[in-house]
């Protein structure tokens, strides 16, 4: 293998701090959020995650690209992070599945990505410093022009972007002769829900963002889905109002993620930006109605008030993540309505939490008996 020499690339944090390393061989500049990721697999699937629209996404496995890219393994139809932060980028792959490289995968959908980068430093920065605004520069941009143009974009706090990656136009998953059909609103969908719910005898049909209640209920579901998705939920006002409207009708509702925090601001509880967020495929999370424990995939930024929530009539804690007591997971006492603040869906894994879409189902069997 001969030596091959890379341009010099920074990234640069909001706060002025840089981590140099070099280009992957894309050319141009990035600006996103950054966050971290600790899973040690399931790069691509991360990558193509609606709800990481946005963000400049560091890797702490310090292997990426080594098993190339496989095109079954998406979650949405494109590379949805801003940029990629990583330690050695794997330009050579081996994988009998692969259906290319990850180099090659990238240039494809022009990501900017620096590599060489001490990723253990910059994430021991973000842990002690919180999530912050920061741009990749791999084309020689001076670093005060480079402040200049970050200082211009949006904080994460206060900013819609489920209109970002929603589909334009409803379609449909599944057997249309299934027993049930679910209307689920897209606000960046990862297809491996879908998957999940249709091999549970479900026929879904997939809505935009901004469709109204009577658009969802025009499908004559027996059950709504509110789905995950990038950014601040308290924007979404049109969201929340559907949300409060299927709640009144008492039809079998889920959320995942922004869908549930949807549906807690539908209820009145408060949600917040956290300080680093929780990305992973490793945390724990204990229901509180069964006692036991679940390793879990999760990825946002919001989370709901716990202080709100537990002081809610109408409204029961059932999951808090066991490493700092967040909310995980809730339901409404008087309605037929749950979200949990994780993915159960996983992709790539675990699957301790995929009881939740049987237990979804089970409550749409409840409520048509």
């Amino acid at each position: 293998m001969k030596y091959t020499t890379r341009q010099s690339a920074i990234l640069l944090l909001s706060d002025g701090t840089i981590f140099h390393g070099k280009s992957i061989g894309i050319s141009g500049k990035t600006f996103g959020e950054v966050c971290f990721n600790t899973g040690m697999t399931g790069y691509q699937e991360i990558f193509t995650d609606p709800s990481y629209f946005g963000q400049i996404m560091v890797t702490t496995n310090p292997h990426i690209g080594n098993y190339g890219v496989n095109d079954l393994e998406v979650e949405s139809e494109s590379v949805k992070i801003a940029g990629l932060v990583c330690k050695n980028f794997s330009f050579n792959f081996s994988r009998e599945a692969a259906s290319g490289s990850l180099e090659d995968y990238f240039a494809k959908h022009n990501l900017i990505c620096i590599s060489d980068v001490d990723t253990r430093a910059l994430v021991s920065y973000i842990r002690d410093n919180g999530a912050m605004n920061a741009v990749i520069c791999t084309d020689g941009t001076s670093v005060e022009d480079l402040k200049k143009e970050l200082a211009n974009v949006p904080n994460m706090e206060g900013l819609e972007l489920a209109s970002k990656v929603s589909t334009t136009e409803p379609y449909f998953i599944g057997d249309e002769n299934a027993t049930y059909k679910i209307s689920a609103l897209d606000l960046g969908i990862k297809k491996n829900i879908l998957r999940n719910l249709a091999k549970r005898d479900c026929y879904i049909k997939v809505f935009p963002y901004d469709s109204s209640y009577e658009d969802l209920t025009a499908f004559n579901p027996d059950g709504y889905f509110l789905s995950n998705g990038p950014g601040d939920p308290d924007p979404l006002h049109g969201v929340i109002d559907v949300a409060k409207q299927i709640i009144a009708n008492d039809k079998p509702l889920f959320g995942i993620c922004l869908g549930h925090q949807i549906i807690a601001l539908a209820n009145g509880v408060q949600t917040y930006k956290m300080f680093g967020g929780h990305r992973g495929i490793n945390h724990p999370v204990k229901n509180l109605l069964t006692g036991k424990g679940e390793i879990t995939s999760q990825n946002h930024g919001f989370a709901v008030k716990r202080e709100a929530l537990e002081g809610h009539p109408e409204l029961e804690l059932t999951h808090i993540h066991l490493n700092d007591n967040t909310v995980a997971g809730m339901r409404m006492k008087n309605k037929n309505c749950f979200s949990v603040q994780y993915h159960p869906e996983a992709s790539p894994g675990p699957h301790d939490s995929s009881y939740l879409f049987d237990q979804f189902v089970d409550n749409i069997k409840t409520s048509k008996a």
